[in-house]
């Protein structure tokens, strides 16, 4: 596939994960930054240039991805922000794509395809 020049900033605790998501990320064309904490993630959405975010919901803390999608909003609320959880699967809680009070654009279980993830955010940045 070809480059699209778009950055994603992939934030997730669980390498073997990331590395799985970043490789297919970057199969699909995106440029991808990578944090593997809650911190680091928090440095990048100061520091970086990023199109789209991807948050695991549960890192060093059960909110993590709550807490990382509200400051990339309050940053850039123009890029879009997706958050991976297994709460459902682990919890039964669910999240649907209807919660204002959660700045996020999307939720998706993991487990997602990660081409179904490249789809989504293509979609969220008005490339397909």
């Amino acid at each position: 596939m070809s480059k699209l020049n778009k950055t994603i900033l992939l934030a997730e605790d669980d390498f073997d994960y990331l590395f799985l998501v970043k490789f297919r990320l970057e199969a699909a064309g995106f440029d991808v930054i990578t944090a593997n904490s809650q911190k680091e993630a928090e440095l990048l959405v100061n520091t970086s240039d990023f199109d789209a975010a991807v948050f695991d919901l549960m890192m060093e803390n059960d909110d993590s991805g709550f807490v990382l999608a509200y400051m990339s909003k309050k940053i850039k609320p123009e890029v879009p922000v997706v958050i991976t959880t297994a709460v459902a699967a682990e919890t039964g809680m669910s999240f649907d794509n209807d919660n204002s009070w959660v700045k996020a654009d999307l939720y998706l279980e993991k487990g997602v395809q990660a081409e179904r993830l490249a789809e989504e955010l293509m979609r969220l940045l008005g490339i397909i």
